[in-house]
């Protein structure tokens, strides 16, 4: 699987990326090659205040204020919001209730040997996303504070409010898997494909418990970000402001007019308005069903229905497969 190209450190858009699995590049036979030095170099250029003991800095912040804190200051230095999102739904996102069985968030992307970790959806996750919350990581889930699990959850709610989204409410008490076995067998049928219709996305997402307007509230993740031909094989920005989390998405989808291209490099089809902003078939198929199409003109009438529906089903998303295991409060790992 090809890696992301490199970017120019200055651009304030260094890290938007696609937010939700509805861009998983149709699988194919050949890959192109790309450098992938810089984005690990800034990935991991990061840093972030020394732990010393957290419990006694004596500031009146609780450890998971100190945690949100440093997401936050990761979030205004790398504009990264957008990927950290991805990095929590293709996490959660495998889990599968129908004739896939199985699947949870549990980190395990972590390990590229096999498994999670060499899917082709999650290009650009495990170097550069995982890479961007590692001075995070060491400095509380090697302390026993928090999961990497938990950590990804967090960080992405934190990245939808912090870029104007609703707050969503994180629980706590995902494990981490411990090598790259505990992966689902394959991406195909628990991550929906963005080359793909109206039935494939009700095939995908009704295994996990979601229902029509869950389908099209999830979607609207597609606020931010964009996609990426080296990881997707798509190319292009779903709105004109990739770092505001609104409901643009589904204003856009109404608004604008959309013509069919092929990225040239990839032969993968998408969709591209006037103003530059692209759709994938998977996103104009909210408008082909009746369903799927009065919910998208509801949420763009209502801002706040769609948050509001938006942090229902997110948050079912992130919680599928542990529920039984969490808890309001931060407490170490089990």
């Amino acid at each position: 699987r090809s890696q992301p190209a490199s970017e120019e450190h200055s651009s304030p858009l260094a890290y938007v990326d696609l937010v939700v699995a509805l861009t998983a590049r149709p699988r194919r036979d050949t890959h192109t090659h790309t450098n992938t030095h810089t984005h690990t170099q800034m990935a991991h250029a990061y840093t972030v205040p020394a732990a010393g003991d957290i419990s006694k800095a004596g500031d009146g912040k609780s450890l998971l204020e100190h945690i949100v804190a440093d997401v936050k200051a990761l979030l205004a230095a790398k504009n990264c919001g957008p990927i950290l999102i991805r990095l929590s739904w293709h996490d959660a996102g495998v889990f599968s209730n129908g004739s896939l069985k199985g699947g949870c968030p549990n980190a395990v992307m972590r390990f590229t040997d096999s498994g999670e970790g060499t899917f082709e959806a999650n290009a650009g996750l495990t170097d550069v996303a995982i890479g961007l919350l590692k001075p995070i990581a060491d400095k509380y889930v090697t302390a026993g504070v928090i999961s990497n699990a938990d950590l990804w959850a967090l960080a992405a709610n934190v990245a939808i409010e912090f870029m104007g989204g609703p707050h969503v409410v994180t629980r706590f008490g995902r494990p981490d898997a411990k090598d790259s076995g505990e992966s689902v067998e394959s991406q195909v049928g628990r991550l929906p494909d963005g080359d793909k219709g109206v039935s494939h996305l009700r095939e995908v997402f009704a295994p996990k418990g979601f229902d029509d307007r869950d389908i099209v509230a999830l979607s609207g993740g597609h606020t931010v970000g964009g996609c990426k031909q080296q990881r997707s094989g798509f190319d292009g920005l779903w709105t004109e402001a990739p770092l505001v989390f609104d409901n643009s998405y589904f204003t856009d989808l109404l608004e604008k007019t959309y013509r069919p291209e092929t990225v040239e490099a990839t032969g993968c089809p998408q969709h591209r308005s006037d103003k530059g902003t692209i759709m994938l078939i998977s996103d104009l198929a909210l408008l082909e069903d009746a369903a799927f199409k009065s919910v998208v003109e509801e949420y763009a009438a209502d801002q706040s229905r769609f948050f509001a529906d938006f942090v229902s089903a997110w948050t079912r998303l992130q919680e599928n497969g542990v529920g039984d295991l969490l808890r309001d409060e931060l407490a170490p790992p089990k």
